[in-house]
């Protein structure tokens, strides 16, 4: 049995991908996207229809050219999610735009919007996870959504204070970035690269796995952004794993057995104390994490940096 096949029978492997074909070959449980993964998979002439059918769709249904740039933009990455939701029996990621990060109204607005594009097309909002950014004002957006029954998937995750604060509000899934934690303290600390059971970032989400487990969490923890198959087989037995497609080929070629690192009974036993996280310790612990403060405030800006582009051309195209 490959290392793909064997990961699956412990963990739920995800497909960190906007690639149609990539997920018909690794036959993912759900996928995940981004505005950095739909802006690169807007730019290949095979998914020319979708944009061009979004942009249709923004034209009827905006007032203005705001508005339907705006309306265009939700439709492109709802229509890629439907395409990815006929391959996948799971759930799809659909990201709301991160220039919202810090604004609870307009990031519940904008998920009201997804989901209604969703539901429009037939499909049940279970089958959607709203990803928003780990800010607090993030987490508060996540807190009404979730009780609407619309579940959230909270990204740029990166310290034990932001999954704290989102498994408080009850969200059902985090997705902690392994290799941007290892990115940071590498050129922190100046070396070329960790040991997989020393990689920062795998020590990271081992210490969310166990907090969340030994406290009865119910929001689930899904592992995010690896740099290499060590890092994804460090969290074997992690709830979710979501993996790029190169990562997935690299598992699918290997038949070296795999071991079960993370498991909820060794987690149960962990030596730690409940940290109560309001808003004020969310703020304080987050500025104290010079790491955590540093990666969460880049991946704002750079998927900012691609929505900006895809606007660019989904402008050209009107």
């Amino acid at each position: 049995m490959n290392q793909l096949d064997q990961l699956k029978k412990l963990t739920t492997v995800v497909a960190d991908t906007g690639d149609f074909e990539q997920l018909q070959k690794y036959s993912p449980t759900d996928s995940t996207t981004n505005p950095s993964l739909i802006y690169a998979a807007s730019q290949e002439s095979q998914y020319a229809p979708l944009l061009k059918e979004a942009i249709e769709f923004g034209k009827k249904n905006g007032k203005t050219d705001d508005e339907r740039l705006k309306v265009a933009f939700d439709k492109v990455f709802v229509n890629f999610g439907l395409e990815i939701l006929k391959i996948v029996p799971g759930r799809v990621s659909t990201e709301v735009d991160a220039r919202l990060s810090y604004d609870v109204k307009g990031s519940i607005d904008r998920a009201h919007h997804i989901i209604s594009l969703y539901e429009a097309a037939g499909i049940d909002r279970k089958r959607i996870l709203i990803k928003l950014a780990s800010t607090w004002e993030g987490a508060k957006a996540a807190e009404q959504l979730e009780k609407e029954g619309i579940h959230c998937n909270m990204t740029l995750m990166f310290s034990l204070p932001q999954a704290i604060a989102c498994a408080e509000v009850n969200a059902t899934l985090i997705s902690p970035f392994v290799g941007r934690i290892m990115d940071w303290f590498k050129k922190e600390e100046g070396v070329d690269g960790y040991a997989p059971a020393d990689d920062p970032g795998v020590k990271s989400v081992t210490n969310i796995y166990h907090y969340y487990k030994k406290f009865g969490y119910k929001t689930q923890i899904m592992g995010a952004s690896f740099r290499s198959k060590e890092e994804v087989l460090e969290l074997a037995g992690c709830d979710l794993l979501t993996i790029a497609p190169k990562l997935l080929e690299e598992l699918k070629e290997s038949e070296d057995p795999i071991e079960r690192k993370l498991d909820p009974a060794t987690a149960s036993k962990a030596d730690l104390k409940k940290i109560h996280v309001d808003e004020n310790a969310f703020r304080w612990g987050l500025n104290q994490d010079a790491m955590a403060t540093d990666k969460l405030a880049e991946g704002i800006r750079n998927f900012t940096k691609d929505i900006v582009k895809l606007e660019e051309y989904l402008k050209s195209q009107f």
